[in-house]
């Protein structure tokens, strides 16, 4: 069965750095698992993404991935945001194939405690047994995947909004959560100020702080969603180590607008930089 190399690299202390796909297009993930991230995020909180395009996904990203093993290296591992925290959002994209859940909104430790029961295999949780993708995703058999997938699941809550924040101790102490990742335009909207992707507001530079060192005395790796290369860098610098960069969409849209702007063309309408 193949491991999960996010997980990995969290449980050592290391960043790992990766993107959103909001595309609802397989082609586009498939092609963007060959550029080198780590992982790739299906978005399907916010994007035009069905299962049935998500799962095409997943595959396809983990088809390279394994290609990648053939080679030596290690691949790009699916991963996904769930609409909404329930049981059926969870265990419909795990039975499916993703390597890792991102589970929008938690703000509350009985909020953990129910992803991680979605999510994980008795007797660490409450997942049923069934499905057959995520055992092809894996490169085995049902039996060894029902076996190991406790091992290599990735588990990540956000932590945007400012209750998650006065919570952030009795919500990263819940076993089974590998990671939490913040979404900075959540967080500042939830803290009265304008959403943005960066912020000198001492109150929300206050927060990353105290998430990323409760975050730490929990062994949960700190996440964060950056716009650029630059912002990234930065993050990791602050001790965070699951790190989004853009998006598919921010990334297209960037590369045209450059583009456009060379030859003297284009308008000065902001490009995406989510």
């Amino acid at each position: 069965m193949r491991s999960n190399p996010v997980r990995e690299k969290l449980r050592r202390g290391e960043p790992s750095i990766g993107t959103w796909l909001c595309l609802p297009d397989p082609t586009a993930a498939r092609l963007l698992s060959c550029v080198g991230f780590d992982w790739l995020t299906v978005e399907l909180e916010h994007a035009p993404v069905n299962i049935e395009t998500a799962v095409a996904a997943f595959g396809a990203v983990a088809a390279q991935g394994a290609l990648a093993g053939l080679s030596g290296g290690v691949g790009t591992v699916p991963l996904v945001r769930v609409p909404y925290n329930t049981t059926e959002n969870i265990k419909r994209v795990l039975d499916n194939g993703a390597f890792g859940i991102v589970v929008p909104m938690v703000n509350s430790r009985a909020e953990a405690e129910a992803v991680v029961a979605a999510a994980r295999y008795a007797p660490l949780g409450k997942r049923s047994v069934g499905g057959f993708l995520h055992a092809v995703n894996f490169g085995t058999d049902p039996g060894t995947y029902y076996e190991r997938a406790n091992d290599e699941i990735l588990v990540v809550v956000q932590t945007e909004h400012i209750d998650a924040v006065e919570r952030a101790d009795e919500i990263l102490s819940v076993p089974g959560i590998d990671a939490f990742f913040i979404g900075p335009n959540d967080l500042l909207k939830s803290m009265g100020r304008k959403p943005a992707m960066e912020s000198d507001d001492p109150a929300f530079v206050q927060a990353l702080a105290h998430l990323v060192a409760t975050g730490k005395k929990h062994g949960v790796a700190p996440g964060i969603h950056t716009a650029d290369a630059a912002a990234a860098k930065r993050r990791v610098a602050e001790g965070f180590q699951f790190v989004a960069v853009a998006s598919d969409v921010a990334m297209m849209l960037a590369k045209a607008q450059d583009e456009l702007a060379a030859l003297g063309l284009g308008g000065a309408g902001q490009v995406v930089r989510y």
